[in-house]
C-alpha cells in the first residue's frame, strides 16, 4: 500500500484476533514497527515479517514500507510471497506507490485482496475507490483472471470488516478465511532438493550472521552441510548451526522447516542478499534478486570541521566506509563509490528519505560526518542527456491550486491531469525532474499551510529539462570562532533569519543564517557591547530577539548550495561553508 494507509496498523488486527496476543497483554501500537525512527515518524522503513496461525493453516505475513523512498524492500519480499493484500485509503484511493507495488506484483502474477481501508473516513468514497482500482489494474495491462479479486472494507484500527459497505459488520475473521482460499499453497516440491532465497539479513551476538529467507523447495534441518551459490566465485560450504522460525513476532528455534517457511538460518560466515542455499547432492541456483536503480547520491565525507569529535567516538575514514559496507549487507538499493579522496564517499538512493534516514541512524549510532548537496544520477543515450522524472500526485484545498501550481511550475512541473475529490479539495498530477522536488516538501507545506498531501514515484529517464531555479538568498557565514552573543544576535537579525542562539558555540566558516540578500555575508555574530562606566538612559530596555530557526536534518540537507555542508554529530546538526577561510573563499 502507499505510505500512511493503515498496514501495520492493519497487521496489529491480524495479530491480535489470531490469538498471537493475550488478551490482557500489553502491546505497543504499530508493533511492526520496532524502529526509534519508523515509531517518531510514522511510518515503515524496514520490511518485516511474522506469522499467523488461522486454524490448521499458519499464514506469513510481509509488512513492507510504503514511502516510494524504500520501494527496495518491497521488491525484495515480493520474492518471498504467493499473494498480495492490496490496501487502499477509502478516501484517498490508489496513488503512485500503490501503482508501483501492484505493477511488481503483476509481473510475478501474485493473486491479489483488496482491502479499503479507513472506511470510517467522514470523506470516505469506497465505491468510487473501487472504480479507481478496476482503472488501475485494466491500465497495467492486467488479465482478466488478476481483475476477480475479492474486496473487502475495513477499520484495521478497530479490527472491523465489511464485504459491502452498507453490509454487516464483522471481524477480520472473513478476510483471514478469504486469504487462506485466495492465495495459492507453495509450488515447490516438498521432498525436492532444497532451494532456499537469502531476502534479508541479520546479526547475532551468539551464533554471528544470519540469513533470512523463503524455502522454495525441499527442506532443510540443523546440522546438515549446505552450499551457499553466490553472484561469483565459488559455491561456500558450511554447516547449519543454528535454524529459526517464525511464530508471531518472536523467532523460535526449530530442528527443521520445510517449503514455504521462512526461516532464519545461521553457519556461513558471509552472505549476501539474492544467494541461494542449497543441497550439495543438486545445487540449484533460484533467479537473484533485481531491485530498480538508485537515482539521488550524496558525498558523506569525514568531519574536519574545528568541533570534531567532541559529540562522537566515530569519525574517521576507516570507520565511516566500515559502517557504509554494513549497511550494502541488508540496504539492497543502496550503492557506495569510494573517490579519489579517501575521506569523501559517495552515497546513492532512491530519494532524500532514503539517505537522510541512513545518516540519522549513524548519527544516533555515535558517528560524526558532513554530507553535501544530493545531485540526480544522469545518464547519457544517444548523445542525449537524460534525468530521473517524477510523477508527482498532490492533494490540496481548492483555494491553494493556483499556489502549488506556480511553485512546481518554476521547478519544470507538467501538469498531467486536476480532478476535484469533493469536500473542497482537488487532486492534481504532474510529471517533472527529480531534482526539482529536492527541498520542495518545506515549501509545499508552507504553500499550503500544511494542509496538502505530496506523493510521488519514479517513472525513468527522461531528456535534460533545463536549468531549475536554486535556493535565491545567499548565507550569513561567520567570521571568526567564539560564542553566540545577544547584542551580535540583535544587530544581526534584521539581515536575515538566523540558525543559532546566544551562547551557542561557532567557528569559522559556519553558516549562521540565511542572507535576506542573494549573496553571502561574512558576520561578526560572537561581538560583544563595549561597557563604559556611563549610566545610559535606555539601559534597561530590554532586548527583543527573534525565533531561531531550527533546521530538521532533511530541511538542512535540502537548504545547502554545492559550497556547503551540513555537520552532523550526536548532539548536535550545523551548516558550513566547505573552505572555512574567509580570505581562501570564493565570493558568491
Amino acid at each position: 500500500a502507499h505510505v500512511d494507509h493503515g498496514k501495520t496498523t492493519l497487521v496489529d488486527a491480524l495479530l491480535w484476533q489470531s490469538g498471537t496476543f493475550r488478551e490482557n497483554q500489553e502491546v505497543a501500537e504499530r508493533v511492526m514497527d520496532s524502529m526509534d525512527l519508523e515509531r517518531e515518524r510514522g511510518i515503515t522503513i524496514l520490511a518485516k515479517n511474522t506469522s499467523v496461525q488461522h486454524g490448521d493453516t499458519t499464514i506469513n505475513i510481509v509488512d513492507t514500507p510504503g514511502h516510494a523512498d524504500f520501494g527496495g524492500e518491497v521488491e525484495r519480499t515480493l520474492k518471498m510471497v504467493d499473494g498480495i493484500l492490496l490496501l487502499v485509503d477509502a478516501a484517498e484511493g490508489p496513488l503512485p506507490q500503490t501503482r508501483f507495488v501492484l505493477s511488481k506484483a503483476l509481473k510475478l502474477h501474485l493473486p491479489a485482496i483488496l482491502v479499503i481501508n479507513k472506511i470510517d473516513r467522514a470523506d470516505a468514497r469506497p465505491s468510487e475507490v473501487l472504480d479507481e482500482v478496476y482503472d488501475l489494474f485494466i491500465d497495467l495491462e492486467a488479465d482478466e483472471k488478476d481483475l476477480e479479486f475479492p474486496v473487502f472494507y475495513t477499520n484495521a484500527r478497530d479490527g472491523r470488516s465489511w464485504t459491502d459497505p452498507g453490509g454487516e459488520e464483522s471481524d477480520l475473521r472473513p478476510l483471514l478465511d478469504t486469504i487462506v482460499e485466495r492465495v495459492p499453497p507453495p509450488e515447490g516440491d516438498p521432498e525436492g532438493s532444497l532451494q532456499l532465497l537469502v531476502t534479508n539479513l541479520d546479526h547475532s551476538d551468539y551464533v554471528g550472521r544470519l540469513a533470512v529467507g523463503r524455502i522454495f523447495r525441499g527442506s532443510i534441518r540443523k546440522g546438515e552441510e549446505l552450499l551457499r551459490l553466490r553472484e561469483t566465485g565459488e559455491p561456500q560450504r558450511a554447516r547449519i548451526s543454528a535454524l529459526y522460525g517464525f511464530r508471531g513476532l518472536k523467532q523460535v528455534e526449530v530442528t527443521e522447516a520445510g517449503c514455504g517457511d521462512i526461516v532464519v538460518v545461521a553457519g556461513f560466515e558471509d552472505m549476501a542478499i539474492g544467494d541461494t542455499i542449497a543441497h550439495p547432492d543438486a545445487p540449484e541456483e533460484l533467479e537473484r534478486l533485481f531491485v530498480d536503480e538508485p537515482t539521488l547520491s550524496m558525498e558523506i565525507c569525514v568531519n574536519a570541521s574545528p568541533f570534531a569529535a567532541k559529540d562522537g567516538g566515530k569519525v574517521t575514514s576507516r570507520e565511516l566506509r566500515a559502517r557504509l559496507e554494513k549497511e550494502l549487507l541488508t540496504n539492497v538499493s543502496l550503492r557506495v563509490e569510494l573517490t579519489d579522496n579517501h575521506d569523501v564517499f559517495r552515497v546513492s538512493g532512491r530519494g532524500e528519505l532514503h539517505l537522510s534516514i541512513l545518516v540519522e541512524r549513524m548519527r544516533r549510532e555515535g558517528y560524526e560526518l558532513a554530507v553535501g548537496k544530493p545531485r540526480v544520477l544522469t545518464r547519457h543515450e544517444g548523445g542525449d542527456l537524460l534525468e530521473p522524472f517524477e510523477k508527482v500526485v498532490v492533494d490540496v484545498p481548492d483555494e491553494f491550486v493556483g499556489a502549488v501550481t506556480q511553485g512546481l511550475g518554476t521547478r519544470r512541473a507538467r501538469m498531467e491531469s486536476m480532478h476535484s475529490t469533493g469536500h473542497g479539495r482537488a487532486r492534481i498530477e504532474f510529471k517533472m525532474p527529480s531534482r526539482g522536488l529536492v527541498g520542495y516538501r518545506d515549501e509545499f507545506l508552507t504553500q499550503t499551510r500544511g494542509t496538502g498531501l505530496l506523493n510521488r514515484i519514479f517513472v525513468g529517464y527522461e531528456p535534460w529539462a533545463g536549468d531549475i531555479a536554486q535556493r535565491t538568498n545567499g548565507a550569513l557565514v561567520a567570521d571568526r570562532a567564539g560564542k553566540v552573543t545577544t547584542h551580535a544576535v540583535e544587530a544581526l537579525q534584521e539581515r536575515g533569519e538566523l540558525f543559532v542562539k546566544p551562547g551557542d558555540p561557532v567557528y569559522e566558516g559556519q553558516v549562521v543564517g540565511e542572507n535576506a540578500r542573494e549573496d553571502d555575508l561574512n558576520v561578526n555574530i560572537t561581538r560583544e557591547k563595549k561597557l563604559t562606566n556611563i549610566r545610559s538612559s535606555t539601559k534597561e530596555i530590554a532586548t527583543v530577539l527573534q525565533a531561531v530557526k531550527n533546521l530538521s536534518l532533511e530541511a538542512a540537507i535540502a537548504w545547502i548550495a554545492e559550497d556547503e555542508l551540513v555537520e552532523i554529530t550526536p548532539k548536535s546538526i550545523r551548516l558550513r561553508k566547505r573552505i572555512l577561510a574567509a580570505n581562501q573563499r570564493p565570493r558568491r
